[in-house]
């Protein structure tokens, strides 16, 4: 597959717009909102892993066991590890707020 210079130029200046926007979103949060929005990111992440597993699938009935499987692979190790990491930090936060309500029904 050849891959024209200018179709990689707009695809790496699409990624790093989307970076700089992400990173100024996310800090624009406000503390009580990001237990929703790890949910919404858990979400994404889950179809990434969905999407991976699909890849992998499309690349073993194909023939291609080589670059597609490890792109699959490696695209669903790190969907994994965000959705675990996103279900461990919103289960902690969730907690906090559990102990809190219960401190302030103690009272």
């Amino acid at each position: 597959m050849i891959v024209e210079i200018s179709a990689l130029i707009a695809s790496i200046t699409l990624f790093a717009l989307a970076i700089f926007l992400g990173f100024e979103l996310i800090t624009k949060v406000p503390p009580t909102l990001h237990t929703p929005l790890m949910s919404g990111a858990n979400a994404v992440s889950g179809i990434s892993v969905v999407g991976a597993l699909f890849l992998s699938n499309v690349a073993f009935k194909g023939g291609d066991t080589a670059l597609a499987t490890w792109l699959a692979f490696a695209a669903l190790v790190l969907a994994m590890i965000n959705v675990v990491g996103g279900f461990a930090v919103t289960n902690r936060m969730l907690n906090m707020i559990a102990g809190k309500k219960k401190r302030g029904r103690a009272k």
